[in-house]
C-alpha cells in the first residue's frame, strides 16, 4: 500500500486519473529517461511517447537487500538498445553518474544510427538543481492540469512516483525519498521526470513527426 504524506509529490488518485490504455507500438516516437546506480537503490529506464506524453517503464532493477547486490549492467545495456531498436527514439536524458563510459558509448552509437546524424543522448545529472527543478515543475504542472501526460498503469512506476516527497531549495522544489534509509524507491519517478523533460526538448527541437491522415477526394 502507498501511504501519502502532506509533502507527497504526486497523490495516487491524481496519478491514477492519468491512466491511458492506448498501447505503445513498435515504431512510435519516444523519449527516454535513465537514472541508474551500481551497488545500491535502483536503476530505471522510462519511455515517454512524443505525441501524447504517455509514460511507460522500459526497465527496472531494485536492490533486494542483500549485502552483495549489484545492478546487472548487461541487462540495462540490453534494455536500452532493445528500446532503440523497437521505437523511434528521439531524445535520451541520462544521469551519467557511475555510468559515464556506457552513456558515452550510447551517445556515439545512437547518433550513428540516426538517419540525420543528430545527437540523441544528453547528460542530465539530477544534481544540477536548476535543471532538475525545471523538469520537476514541468512534470507536476502537466499532472495537475492533466494535459499531455498519461501512463500505462504500471504498478512499479506508480509505486515509485507515489513514493516521492518534495522539499524546498532556494531555486524551487526537488524530490527525494521520505528518508535517507527508506526502502521506498523513487528512481523510476526520477527517470519518468527525465523522460517527460526529454519529450518536451525533442518537440521543441522539431523532432516530432505528425502523421497526417489522407483525405478522401470525391469527383
Amino acid at each position: 500500500q502507498i501511504a501519502e504524506s502532506a509533502d507527497s509529490f504526486i497523490s495516487k488518485p491524481a496519478w491514477d486519473e492519468l491512466r491511458n490504455d492506448d498501447p505503445i507500438l513498435p515504431g512510435d516516437q519516444i523519449a527516454i529517461g535513465f537514472d541508474g546506480s551500481i551497488s545500491s537503490d535502483s536503476t530505471a529506464i522510462v519511455g515517454c511517447r512524443l505525441r501524447d506524453g504517455k509514460l511507460f517503464l522500459i526497465h527496472l532493477q531494485e536492490d533486494d537487500g542483500s549485502a552483495d547486490w549489484q545492478v546487472d549492467t548487461f541487462a540495462v545495456e540490453r534494455a536500452m538498445r532493445q528500446a532503440v531498436e523497437m521505437y523511434r527514439v528521439e531524445w535520451v536524458n541520462c544521469d551519467p553518474s557511475y555510468w559515464q563510459n556506457i552513456v558515452g558509448q550510447w551517445a556515439l552509437d545512437f547518433k550513428e544510427r540516426d538517419r540525420d546524424g543528430r545527437d540523441i543522448v544528453f547528460e542530465f545529472p539530477p544534481q544540477r538543481v536548476l535543471k532538475m527543478v525545471s523538469a520537476i515543475e514541468r512534470f507536476h504542472t502537466a499532472v495537475v492540469l492533466q494535459e499531455q501526460i498519461c501512463h500505462d498503469g504500471d504498478k512499479d512506476l506508480t509505486r515509485h512516483v507515489c513514493n516521492a516527497v518534495t522539499y524546498e531549495v532556494p531555486q524551487g522544489l526537488l524530490i527525494r525519498k521520505e528518508s535517507k534509509n527508506s526502502k521506498k524507491k523513487i528512481y523510476a519517478c526520477i527517470a519518468a521526470i527525465m523522460a517527460f523533460d526529454a519529450r518536451g526538448l525533442a518537440i521543441e527541437d522539431g523532432r516530432m513527426k505528425v502523421r497526417r491522415k489522407a483525405r478522401m477526394r470525391s469527383y
